[in-house]
């Protein structure tokens, strides 16, 4: 069995998955995120479960928030405890078995260009818009990760000017450190932060900010323009490096009808003439492509391969 475990924010998923990759198990607790020796102790209690279920035991793949650096340590925003640690090789001792890990958005990624939307295409671009942006690129089957393992950060490059000054907004301080990044503007809470900046609200979100805009509240208006134009200038720059054939949407932005409708529009907005936008669609499975990643890249460790480049 290939066990995939998916670490957000503010729960871990994990699914147990067949040599086929078909569902049998799924379940989800609270993330600890300032202990991590709890972190640890809760991650060996659900193998543990996922085992006694199995009788056996299955091979592991964790996705999570944040960057792995060579030597194995893990920076991690939305999960504090495991910025400096080495997760991998500490569960691999732990658990007693090999241990795969990767981003989650890249698994993400990975999971929709080899078992789902994407399996059709070659250059598979997968993006997600949830809480944070990012995604990863895929090749014939295998995920490009760069020198560094940084090649999908797409939250953590610049708006384009052209957005920022058509619409005369503020340059928002990013999570990372650095100011005017994509994620401050094309993220679930950018998009929640672009209706406070144009409504003058001190407190709002995405809720309010889709019940405005379907009753026409100007601001409201405005604010989809502003952020669509953001995200389609991201979404152009990433056609022009990369070149994909499909791109593939996850996160809860996606599924906002408004949103993937006029995404297309918004991107060839910023393209030159001549270039082409290819196909957009949302990922096959969801919220639970994360999962499915990770569940690959436990399964080449476990054989040997890889499903890098």
């Amino acid at each position: 069995m290939w066990y995939g475990l998916d670490i957000g924010g503010t729960k871990i998923e994990l699914a147990v998955l067949t040599t086929g990759f078909e569902l049998e198990h799924s379940w989800r607790v609270p993330t600890p995120q300032q202990s991590y020796d709890e972190f640890l102790q809760t991650v060996l209690e659900q193998i543990q479960r996922a085992d006694a279920l199995c009788e056996n035991s299955g091979t592991l793949g964790i996705a999570l928030p944040g960057v792995i650096r060579h030597d194995g340590t893990v920076l991690s925003s939305n999960v504090p405890c495991l910025t400096n640690q080495s997760v991998a090789k500490d569960l691999t001792t732990l658990l007693k078995r090999p241990v795969a890990i990767g981003n989650d958005c890249r698994c993400f990624a990975l999971s929709e260009a080899v078992l789902g939307a994407g399996q059709q295409h070659k250059k598979v671009l997968g993006f997600i818009l949830g809480t944070g942006a990012g995604g990863g690129f895929c090749l014939n089957g295998k995920l490009y990760q760069g020198a560094s393992a940084l090649a999908g950060e797409y939250g953590h490059q610049g708006l384009a000017a052209a957005v920022v000054q058509q619409f005369n907004l503020p340059l928002f301080n990013c999570g990372c450190g650095l100011t005017g990044c994509n994620e401050p503007y094309i993220s679930g809470t950018g998009l929640a932060r672009l209706y406070q900046h144009f409504s003058g609200r001190q407190s709002t979100d995405t809720y309010q900010w889709l019940a405005d805009y379907r009753a026409g509240i100007p601001a409201a208006v405005r604010t989809f323009e502003a952020y669509i134009s953001a995200l389609g200038s991201v979404m152009a720059n990433q056609i022009l490096s990369l070149n994909p054939d499909l791109i593939v949407l996850g996160g809860g932005l996606s599924d906002i009808p408004e949103i993937s409708a006029a995404l297309p529009e918004a991107t060839t907005a910023h393209l030159f003439a001549g270039a082409t936008v290819p196909e957009f669609t949302k990922a096959q499975w969801g919220a639970a492509s994360g999962v499915r990643g990770a569940a690959l890249l436990g399964k080449a460790l476990t054989e040997g391969q890889s499903y890098e480049f």
